[in-house]
């Protein structure tokens, strides 16, 4: 350990549990974030109550008026730290890593985080006009940031419309044919899939191949071309986790096995630009290819020494942009999920990673090794990265979050996003959105100007078959506008 980082105060996993209901009738939140975290202290029950530190993943499914409180008071605890997270993909690695800090510090000795999501029971009682009988409900705004102002005119609002952005623009980079590109990326989830098959937590546990995954039908149509449904992260689930962290000292103290242990070895944080057309070169993600770098450099390894990968997996573009990022084959031999991701194994809204740490955790108990996982959060903005091992191996000191900021803004160049725009652009990435009947309804481009970035909506069919059938980034465009909304022709 370097000079000021003790090795007795490092963190460890020391339980971990998940869960997953598939008939529609889960329990409230409140219920599951206490089951789960019993199961997590199995054999070690009483320490519970004696938790320094009680986080609770943001809940999309059911707004309580003090999350954390009711939880503590379940579980008969009174910690001094007490935590209801925002949003985002990148939520639970985040939180560990801050506790990680904490604990380094002396300000706390055991934390316990919970998951838990029940959207598709929500959707399943709305549906049947039944009304929930969960507890402690209390209103609250979404916790969300908000937009620029062109994308709330446009409605850029959905993750479907926004990732294939990057593909797309990392598509027409690579110099790859439409075919071709949409092959790939259907062979690479068609292996997750896979994965999923083999994971008893996993919502849909079923393997598919490529034709069936990248093959747009009745039941598997286009949602944001050129992702079909089977390519995009399912969130209505029922689903949830929990995971005890404690110091290697207090580990010790409970008497946990090394063989109960997972350390976190390296890890950091840092965001692209919140705004889709503002960053420079849409094919990659600088914020991806720094934490991965500064991560891997905490923990004193490389790229090779990793057993298990899960990568952020709620589209396409966030795993190709992920690999090209570290330096990592799509279709290497040590795969790049460990539950089978979003799209299979499924999507609980923030809570992802906790399943993805959890699953972590009993392969590496049972054959020792490394795990490298990922999160993004928001499009394609923000983007952390930890590093977990079986031994507790020396490390450096994580890197000083505002430098490796400092470093991605330094690759990323920001470009100045346009309210409006009117004349001549050329297409640097674009989407077409479609409905639930399959067909296309609108489509998507982010444009270069003489004057900066701008998005235009297309809404002629022609226009829209056409942006389908050929690679339209470096496309010429006619930019009309009413003042709020551009509309692009050619």
């Amino acid at each position: 350990m370097t000079e000021g980082h003790r090795d007795d105060r490092r963190l460890c996993v020391i339980g971990a549990a998940q869960h997953t209901v598939r008939d529609g009738h889960a329990p409230e939140p409140l219920l599951s974030w206490e089951a789960r975290a019993r199961e997590a202290a199995v054999g070690f029950e009483s320490v519970l109550p004696q938790i320094d530190s009680l986080q609770i993943v943001y809940c999309q499914s059911w707004p309580y008026d003090d999350p954390a409180g009711r939880l503590a008071t379940a579980l008969g605890a009174s910690p001094r730290h007490r935590l209801y997270s925002g949003i985002g993909g990148t939520t639970p690695q985040d939180l560990i890593n801050r506790t990680a800090d904490s604990m380094q510090r002396g300000e706390l000795d055991i934390a316990l985080i919970c998951s838990a999501e029940a959207l598709a029971t929500v959707r399943r009682a709305k549906k049947a006009g039944e009304r929930l009988p969960w507890s402690h409900r209390r209103s609250s705004p979404f916790p969300w940031e908000p937009p620029h102002p062109s994308e709330l005119a446009h409605e850029v609002m959905q993750a479907w419309e926004t990732f294939p952005l990057w593909d797309t623009a990392r598509r027409a980079k690579r110099g790859a044919s439409l075919v071709d590109d949409a092959a790939e990326a259907a062979a690479m989830m068609a292996a997750m899939s896979v994965v999923a098959a083999g994971n008893p937590h996993a919502w849909r546990p079923t393997a598919l191949d490529a034709a069936a995954v990248g093959t747009a039908t009745a039941d598997n149509r286009y949602v944001g071309w050129p992702y079909t449904k089977h390519e995009v992260a399912v969130m209505d689930v029922d689903m949830s986790a929990a995971v005890l962290l404690a110091t290697r000292a207090k580990a010790d103290a409970l008497g946990v096995g090394e063989d109960r242990r997972l350390y976190l070895s390296g890890w950091a944080h840092a965001e692209d630009p919140a705004s889709i057309a503002e960053r420079d070169d849409m094919s990659r993600s600088a914020a991806m290819s720094v934490v991965g770098r500064h991560a891997l450099n905490h923990a004193g390894i490389g790229l090779d020494e990793i057993d298990l990968f899960d990568l952020y997996s709620c589209f396409p573009s966030s795993l190709r942009l992920a690999c090209d990022a570290l330096g990592l084959a799509l279709d290497d031999s040590r795969g790049l999920t460990v539950t089978g991701g979003l799209p299979y194994a499924g999507g609980p809204a923030s809570g992802y990673q906790m399943h993805a740490i959890a699953s972590a955790y009993d392969r590496l108990c049972q054959h020792p090794g490394r795990a490298l996982i990922t999160g993004v959060g928001m499009h394609l903005a923000k983007h952390v990265a930890g590093i977990w091992s079986s031994r507790p191996e020396p490390t450096g000191a994580p890197s000083d979050p505002a430098s490796v900021q400092a470093e991605v803004d330094a690759q990323q160049p920001r470009r100045e996003l346009l309210t409006t725009w009117a004349g001549p652009a050329t297409v640097c990435a674009y989407t077409v959105a479609h409905g639930r009947d399959g067909a296309a309804e609108r489509g998507l481009v982010v444009l270069d100007t003489e004057a900066g970035r701008a998005l235009a909506r297309v809404h002629e069919p022609g226009l829209l078959a056409d942006a389908e059938s050929r690679e339209l980034v470096g496309q010429a465009v006619t930019v009309t506008t009413d003042g709020k909304r551009n509309e692009a022709r050619w």
